[in-house]
């Protein structure tokens, strides 16, 4: 890899991956061995790399009877690639393969894992392997006890490991087959229970996880981990009780569960939209108020160096820290008694504005190219941007314009928008000059 001046800057070289593992995705899954009925559809091939790629789990057909044991490992070792990012998994590989990690590559992985320095970054990548195989293999075994007994030894392990990896990576791909996801298993603690750990752990970020199992005595943890936890459980538990209270007597939903089984599914709803995609909920049969607490839930997201997508809750803890200064008069944005620098809370205003505009543009043309009522449009295109997965069912009868339109909106919510605009355009120098200052009236 070569870096020269813009060219190839770093993001346009994480661009540039995940576009190329997309291609191949999409020429793997075209193949005739692919899908069951041999039939070749680009559109749809290159809708299913994406999502697969982008961890977003929205599907335009059914994965678990269309696409044959080929096209569904190939799916898999996408949402694998995916997950980990495209300069993980190329490191790795170079690193077995005893290949030199340039300085210019630590640039690009460095951007890539949203970290502060290249130093150390490669130790970074080989503990962030190790981890995941950990507990995708750990998340393995614990489904095994329910799919083996089911499906067999080669069908349910394989079943297994695929819906594993796709926890773990916040995919939310499945192969129970007709879109039903896991309703089939709601009050299936071991198989819903083990998904749900997987996406959680998977959604908190490789750097936050590490920290955790890294600490060391009377050391605090680092204000980033300290933030992500604190976000992630304020949003869990307020997710879980509006679920609750929203659900609670809806007969299509959690209305005949006991109350044990109405608690479970109200935290796996809160949980999944930050950004797993599974659910045992019927996503159709919502009231519209949960799926509109949903759409908020999509948008914050998971957190940074992930799996999920989402503007990430640190994002979120800086807005709302801007919030409190700018009416407490404060100048300064204080977290935890740590004050955060001006240069992060003008790239989270500027991640939250770029994320907003690009989702009420595909919002606005889908709406005029596809007869969909307008908040499944909108639920859809959240899902898309925040890489979820949840839909309300639209997502097969779209068409090819609006699969199109999602298609751009999953590739840049898993990159970030920040990322693709650094990468559609040219970097500006300051030139050392500073302009007079006016005061204007806002609000």
């Amino acid at each position: 890899m070569k870096i020269n001046g813009n060219a190839l800057s770093p993001a346009r070289f994480l661009v540039g991956g995940f576009a190329a593992m997309i291609i191949a995705g999409t020429v793997l899954l075209s193949l005739p061995i692919a899908t069951k009925t041999g039939e070749f559809n680009f559109i749809n091939a290159l809708f299913t790399a994406t999502s697969a790629v982008c961890v977003t789990g929205l599907v335009v057909v059914d994965t678990g009877t269309f696409y044959t044991i080929f096209g569904q490992v190939v799916i898999m070792l996408l949402i694998l690639g995916g997950a980990l990012g495209f300069m993980t998994s190329a490191t790795i590989i170079f690193v077995l393969l005893g290949k030199r990690i340039s300085l210019k590559d630590r640039l690009v992985i460095k951007e890539a894992l949203n970290t502060y320095s290249i130093q150390g970054v490669v130790a970074l990548i080989i503990s962030i392997i190790k981890m995941a195989a950990f507990v995708i293999i750990a998340g393995s075994l614990l489904l095994s006890f329910r799919f083996v007994p089911q499906l067999g030894w080669s069908r349910g392990l394989f079943f297994s490991l695929f819906h594993a990896i796709s926890a773990f990576g916040n995919a939310g791909f499945d192969l129970i087959g007709e879109y039903r996801s896991l309703t089939i298993y709601t009050g299936d603690y071991l198989v819903s229970g083990t998904i749900l750990a997987l996406f959680l752990f998977g959604g908190l970020g490789f750097t936050v996880v590490l920290d955790l199992f890294h600490k060391k005595k009377g050391v605090h943890f680092a204000l980033h981990t300290r933030m992500v936890l604190f976000v992630t459980v304020l949003l869990l538990v307020t997710g879980t009780s509006l679920v609750y209270l929203l659900e609670f007597n809806n007969p299509e939903t959690m209305g005949n569960l006991g109350a044990g089984n109405k608690l479970f599914a109200a935290f796996f709803t809160a949980a999944t939209p930050r950004t797993a995609g599974f659910n045992i909920l019927p996503t159709d049969l919502l009231h519209p108020a949960t799926l509109f607490l949903l759409l908020l839930l999509m948008f914050i997201g998971a957190s940074p160096a992930s799996t999920g997508g989402g503007i990430k809750t640190t994002t979120f803890a800086v807005l709302l820290a801007t919030i409190k200064a700018q009416i407490t008069g404060n100048k300064e944005i204080v977290l935890f008694e740590k004050r955060i620098p001006e240069n992060l809370v003008f790239k989270a205003l500027t991640i939250v504005f770029l994320a907003l505009s690009l989702i009420f543009t595909v919002i606005f043309f889908l709406v005029i190219v596809e007869n969909k009522a307008v908040l499944d449009i909108t639920f859809e295109v959240f899902s898309a941007f925040s890489t979820v997965g949840l839909s309300t069912g639209i997502t097969p009868d779209l068409t090819t314009t609006g699969k199109a339109l999602i298609i751009i909106t999953m590739f840049t919510g898993r990159l970030g928008p920040l990322t693709m605009l650094l990468a559609l355009t040219r970097k500006v120098h300051p030139v050392g000059v500073r302009y007079p200052e006016e005061k204007i009236l806002i609000g």
